[in-house]
């Protein structure tokens, strides 16, 4: 079975329906979830007590998945999205996080369809599912990770 499909869609704008809508070729694709979202911080110790004693969230995650980068993903009660604090200039691309089924397919379809890939093929570090980097065509950075 493929995980993607093509076909024709009638597409308006929920909050400016004043755009009216058009006929255009929307691709389906295996998007599963959202992971996590980042959000950039100046310092990571100082931003945790905000996240979990102000906010409530709780500490799922904190190393570094490639050296010299230290993230923590905290978790609000009761989401089961997380938001992953990543220091300001950190190597960790500031994106939204999604699942995929299929990392080396969905990298072949994303690069193949002009889409700008940020890595040359899907990264497999240590204790991190198979994944790669690319940007919407407005800029904004997503990540896709095989879900487990």
């Amino acid at each position: 079975m493929s995980s993607s499909s093509a076909h024709l869609a009638e597409v308006s704008h929920p909050l400016f329906p004043r755009l009216g809508s058009r006929r255009t070729l929307v691709t389906m694709t295996k998007t599963s979830r959202i992971i996590s979202v980042s959000v950039p911080v100046t310092d990571l110790d100082e931003a945790l007590p905000f996240y979990t004693e102000t906010l409530g969230c709780t500490i799922n995650y904190d190393a570094e998945p490639m050296p010299g980068s230290r993230i923590v993903e905290v978790v609000p009660p009761g989401s089961e999205v997380a938001i992953v604090l990543i220091p300001q200039g950190s190597k960790i691309p500031n994106a939204i996080r999604l699942g995929i089924s299929d990392a080396e397919e969905a990298h072949a379809r994303i690069a193949a369809s002009g889409v700008t890939v940020h890595n040359p093929e899907v990264l497999r570090w240590e204790s991190v599912p198979p994944m790669f980097s690319f940007t919407d065509p407005d800029g904004n950075g997503l990540v896709y990770l095989e879900d487990e």
